[in-house]
């Protein structure tokens, strides 16, 4: 435009930000409203470990099988879940521990996980689950290790 120089624009100032939310603001609606997403999750769980306890995964044709064991032959730290939670679903835990360790061990924890998340839920506080970064190589570090123990030839017994 004519006769408008850079020094005659107004700029006018960005907002002020807004103030951060406190970390223990209770949650808002009601308690079966904060409880619904845990209830769905329980639900799904149930729903799986149900169909996966009604169809057997030991009979061929029911469910995929892992890619990387059929183009590898090796076994990921997943192989054996499906059948693991068959027999765990039947009440044979020997058999759910040989088929999957890991994953077995797991049920308990991410079972007292859920709980605590609905324990806070009810309660109006939120869900935090802030793992250190230690934490989260201790993990990593125990599937690899768990991966890798069960492809060698002294880690046969925890093959699926």
């Amino acid at each position: 435009m004519p006769g408008v120089t850079a020094d005659s624009r107004s700029v006018t100032p960005p907002p002020p930000p807004l103030p951060p939310l406190p970390a223990t603001a209770p949650a808002r609606g009601s308690v079966l409203g904060r409880l619904a997403v845990p209830a769905a999750l329980l639900a799904a769980v149930a729903a799986a470990f149900a169909y996966v306890g009604a169809v057997d995964p030991n009979e061929p044709g029911h469910y995929p099988v892992c890619p990387l064991l059929r183009f590898t032959g090796l076994y990921c730290p997943g192989c054996g879940g499906l059948r693991g939670a068959h027999a765990l679903v039947h009440g044979d835990l020997v058999t759910a521990l040989h088929a999957n360790a890991l994953a077995v061990a797991a049920y308990p924890l991410l079972a007292a996980l859920w709980t605590v998340w609905v324990v806070r839920a009810a309660r109006g506080r939120p869900v935090r689950l802030d793992l250190r970064p230690a934490h989260q190589w201790a993990l990593g570090a125990a599937l690899v290790v768990f991966t890798i123990v069960r492809n060698l030839p002294f880690g046969g017994w925890l093959h699926p």
